[in-house]
């Protein structure tokens, strides 16, 4: 499912360091750190109809991902909100917007590995672009599982929801020579830690199973997932998963907020089929649209 250029996206407004800059000169210095070692922090937010989605929750994650990457100067949220609404306003955007949120180390003084050569504080870039989701979460999609391994804790954290994504981008590299719309990433023991892109959850005589977020992000929609189950009186249940129970699984599904909550129909030329009359993803999909709303911040303009 490959992206394609929207040519409304053509002369959005794009809000680098801290202005609004046309599209064909928003740029950050080669001596930015995101351009020099992959050192930034990122989220992906979504506009539904005047609102911002888990916009606080979204923030307080970039948040204490810069502080675990011992980020100086870092913007505080209200910060933020505000460069994120100028430049929503600017664009006109209102509904069916990505935006790409953004926070680098900042320029050096030279070029290096070192951070205390970064001494011009961060740089904030809000890229928001009309964009579907990224998954047709009706029809759902086909993966295969990558031989490339999900970073462990001890490798690189995926609690830090960094801009260094060669991991995810050589298993993604797989799925498309495979001809597959995603890859699963395996964690060092061999168990399912998630796709290149998303989380994943599989479903079993009605139980809900999603693997231990160890070597995977804690995904916003991915706890949103949990929390609305148990609220609806599903169990759930973390834990390490094989590849032969996803394969055997009655309902496999991916979330996050490219994607929002996306069937998997087949995982390595195996079709998911269910065996149960119990179908969850029908059942949570319905609660999480109905959540939207509620757990939105409404834009200020």
């Amino acid at each position: 499912m490959l992206q394609k250029f929207n040519p409304r996206n053509a002369e959005i407004q794009i809000y680098v360091k801290d202005r609004l800059y046309p599209r064909a000169e928003a740029k950050v210095s080669v001596f930015d750190s995101s351009v020099q070692g992959g050192d930034a922090v990122w989220e992906g937010l979504r506009v539904y109809k005047d609102k911002i989605f888990c916009l606080d929750r979204h923030l307080n994650r970039l948040q204490a991902s810069a502080k675990a990457l011992m980020f100086e100067a870092i913007p505080d949220n209200t910060t933020i909100k505000k460069a994120i609404f100028q430049t929503l306003e600017a664009n006109a955007m209102r509904d069916e917007t990505h935006i790409r949120l953004t926070l680098t180390r900042g320029e050096k003084v030279t070029s290096g590995m070192d951070p205390r050569v970064n001494q011009d504080g961060c740089c904030l870039i809000v890229l928001a672009e009309w964009k579907p989701p990224v998954y047709d979460n009706q029809k759902g999609i086909s993966v295969i599982t990558s031989s490339i391994a999900r970073n462990s804790p001890k490798h690189l954290d995926s609690k830090i929801h960094h801009n260094n994504l060669l991991n995810n981008i050589l298993a993604k590299i797989q799925a498309n020579v495979a001809g597959a719309d995603a890859a699963v990433m395996l964690d060092t023991h061999g168990f399912v830690s998630e796709l290149n892109d998303t989380n994943l959850f599989m479903a079993i005589e009605g139980r809900l199973y999603t693997p231990h977020a160890d070597a995977c992000l804690h995904g916003i929609t991915r706890g949103l997932t949990i929390e609305i189950a148990r609220q609806q009186g599903i169990e759930v249940i973390e834990k390490n998963l094989s590849l032969t129970e996803f394969y055997t699984a009655d309902e496999v599904f991916a979330t996050g907020t490219m994607g929002e909550l996306t069937p998997v129909g087949m995982i390595d030329g195996r079709k998911i089929e269910s065996k149960s009359s119990i179908q969850l993803l029908s059942q949570l999909k319905e609660a999480f649209y109905a959540r939207i709303d509620e757990l939105s911040e409404p834009l200020p303009f």
